[in-house]
């Protein structure tokens, strides 16, 4: 028999559902993603740990689970909220059904509940925190729900990317960190080259593949790393700030070691956090969104060009345009709302993009931005050229 289970929101609505995933109860900010697929990479996204996920699609799990989708090794998502699991999955590369990958990684879920008035109900109210409550006591658990989501945290002036970052520096080898005995990789042919340190706030899979198919040799770092003894250490080429979950102005170390990078002049790239990081590093605000953008079909249009990217998205803070400081530019614009969707330095070489040029799921209209970033590594080293031993440079022993 099926457990019963609900999903409480801190204003007090409730939705009644049954239990797919582990029994219990969870947490967390609400919110919708509109992607059509990828359930599996939202799941493993740790940008939404601290967050409980509706997926607009009404059809879930007909695709089944695999180890190499995975865009982490751990569970990121605090929750999910669906319409219809599917009873079978059907595809040549499953390994596992979505409720069985669920309760194995102790994702409390919920399914069986009217997503298009719980959406519809975020996007007029904003995204706001919930509890899913599974099991045998969801039947008589309204009041215990409501509770537990008015006691949760809001999302603002929460540092969250220490829970999901690395501990210790180390290499990055192409599939070395795929779960459950998937199969290891070889690194590309083109990552004997720039050596680009990442700060990991919660960094994708996707996005370390898209850095060594670009010709870099990856290096993770934890999210508290100082700037200086990661050059005395590595020598970089490049760094990257990478994703993650929580609100950037909260970051206040992260936001100094971005400023210090700046200063360094060496190459950076900010992806979706990363890319609020640098912004704030260089003087801008940052604002929290009404309900976030969350999704695989956000058309983000290039300024310089005029040319529309269908792009995916997840963030529930944006870049505040509306002052921002002369030496910071805007690249890219969000058909959607207007928001800020891309930002440059005029003085030092660093890019920023609010969505996810890695994909997974989603388009890879905007992947050219790995390039783009090798071209401002590329452009740096031929400027300051180091000795033998040093940077793109080092004699390979």
């Amino acid at each position: 028999m099926t457990d019963s289970a609900l999903l409480a929101l801190a204003d007090g609505t409730v939705f009644e559902g049954v239990s797919i995933g582990r029994a219990g109860s969870s947490t967390g900010e609400v919110v919708f993603n509109t992607a059509l697929t990828g359930y599996q990479e939202i799941l493993t996204d740790p940008s939404y740990h601290g967050q409980l996920v509706v997926l607009t699609m009404p059809h879930v799990g007909n695709v089944g689970t695999n180890a190499i989708d995975c865009e982490s090794t751990a569970p990121a998502t605090r929750g999910l909220i669906m319409r219809n699991a599917s009873p079978v999955a059907s595809n040549w590369r499953s390994e596992t059904g979505l409720p069985d990958f669920l309760k194995a990684r102790g994702i409390v879920a919920i399914a069986e509940v009217d997503t298009r008035k719980l959406t519809r109900h975020l996007r007029d109210r904003g995204a706001q925190n919930g509890c899913i409550l599974a099991g045998p006591d969801a039947r008589r658990g309204h009041e215990r729900a409501i509770r537990e989501a008015l006691a949760t945290p809001a999302m603002a002036g929460r540092d969250l990317s220490g829970d999901v970052s690395v501990t210790e520096e180390h290499p990055w080898i192409q599939g070395s960190s795929v779960p459950d005995g998937g199969t290891v990789a070889p690194v590309s042919a083109h990552g004997a080259g720039y050596e680009v340190v990442v700060y990991d706030f919660g960094v994708k899979r996707n996005i370390l593949r898209g850095l060594v198919d670009s010709g870099c040799r990856v290096t993770l770092v934890p999210a508290r790393s100082r700037c200086e003894p990661v050059i005395r250490s590595l020598h970089p080429d490049g760094v990257l700030f990478s994703n993650g979950p929580g609100d950037p102005e909260a970051m206040t170390e992260a936001i100094a070691e971005a400023r210090a990078w700046l200063d360094q002049g060496i190459p950076f790239f900010g992806i979706c956090l990363g890319h609020q990081l640098l912004a704030l590093a260089s003087g801008a605000k940052t604002r929290k969104m009404k309900f976030g953008h969350h999704g695989a079909n956000h058309p983000v249009q290039e300024l310089a060009t005029g040319r529309v990217w269908i792009t995916s998205q997840n963030h529930g803070f944006a870049v505040d345009e509306t002052d921002l400081p002369k030496t910071l530019i805007p690249t890219h614009r969000s058909l959607f709302d207007g928001s800020l969707q891309g930002i440059a330095r005029t003085d030092v070489p660093a890019l920023g993009f609010q969505g996810h040029p890695e994909a997974s799921p989603g388009p890879h209209d905007a992947f050219g931005l790995f390039d783009r970033f090798l071209g401002l590594i590329e452009a740096y080293a031929a400027r300051n050229r180091p000795e033998p031993g040093a940077g793109a440079f080092r004699a390979e022993t």
